[in-house]
């Protein structure tokens, strides 16, 4: 079965930082292209990164504002998205999706 989890989400206070992770089982990760979305309460999906099954092409949203770094590591199989800066308005469940899988995400909530 192929799975794809995510992590790392939880609560932060603005201008902290997160650093989330996806993980997959039942297939290689680094044969794909990963891309990270988001959907805040009451809104739809929200692309916000991807990258290469290389790692050397990376794309972003135009409104993440440079704070938003995505990354992998294929030995171990995962991908990251690093988010800096946070702020309320980033409130939202964060999923990655590769090969048409998508996770049932991670909670990202910004408060103070």
């Amino acid at each position: 079965q192929v799975h794809i989890v995510e992590s790392g989400g939880g609560w932060v206070q603005p201008g902290g930082s997160l650093r989330l992770s996806c993980a997959a089982s039942g297939f290689i990760l680094s044969d794909y292209l990963i891309t990270w979305y988001r959907q805040a309460p009451n809104k739809g999906l929200e692309w916000l990164s991807n990258i290469s099954p290389n790692g050397l092409y990376k794309n972003y949203g135009d409104s993440l504002e440079g704070r938003f770094t995505i990354s992998r590591d294929n030995l171990k199989n995962t991908v990251d998205l690093q988010i800096d800066g946070l702020k309320p308005e980033d409130t939202a469940v964060y999923y990655c999706e590769a090969r048409g899988v998508r996770g049932r995400g991670t909670q990202v909530t910004v408060s103070s």
